[in-house]
């Protein structure tokens, strides 16, 4: 496992990353609120989500990976998107974000790189506006959410159903379109 970004390497998502991408995924479907998805995925039924995360335009999807070595290839530690906020035409200028780490991966950094490079991919994109839904509690998305300048707009009260549990969702939002990407704020 690295400990430092700069063993990791940060790029477009890939057809070739759709097993890794699925496995990261299933482990939030199967243990976590993190998703309100309830039913772990087969990598086939996956790949319409990843054909749809183009390698431009406002949908994207980038993975990190650990830098490949002679011994091995390196290892897929998660991943980034953009997708469509609402399906109406009218809300094209607003994505949805959300960020995945493999489950070692977490805590290390990783989440950050993904975004920054998401957001750098997103600056010359027509958008105006980015929304995560945080499922709560969450600390550690609350952070690194805010950490890229996105505020608190409101919370949905036990909106989702998982686990034999209601839960929350707080929506965070982060102004774009400004020509630069966002910053990182200092982790804490």
């Amino acid at each position: 496992m690295p400990s430092m970004p700069e063993e990791v390497q940060v790029r477009p998502g890939a057809e070739a990353d759709l097993k890794a991408l699925t496995d990261i995924y299933n482990h939030y479907v199967r243990e976590t609120a993190v998703t309100f998805d309830t039913v772990a995925f087969l990598p086939e039924e996956r790949r319409p989500w990843l054909l749809s995360h183009l390698k431009d335009g406002p949908h994207r999807l980038m993975v990190a990976r650990e830098r490949d070595s002679a011994a091995r290839p390196g290892r897929l530690l998660g991943y980034a998107t953009s997708s469509p906020f609402r399906p109406k035409p009218a809300y094209s200028p607003s994505v949805e974000v959300s960020v995945y780490c493999a489950p070692d991966a977490a805590g290390r950094g990783i989440g950050t790189l993904l975004y920054k490079a998401l957001f750098e991919a997103l600056a010359d994109e027509d958008l105006h506006r980015a929304y995560a839904g945080v499922a709560q509690p969450n600390e550690a998305s609350v952070r690194l959410h805010e950490r890229f300048g996105f505020r608190h707009v409101g919370t949905y009260g036990e909106v989702g159903r998982k686990f034999g549990r209601y839960w929350d969702v707080a929506w965070y939002e982060l102004p774009l379109g400004t020509g630069s990407p966002p910053a990182p704020g200092p982790r804490t």
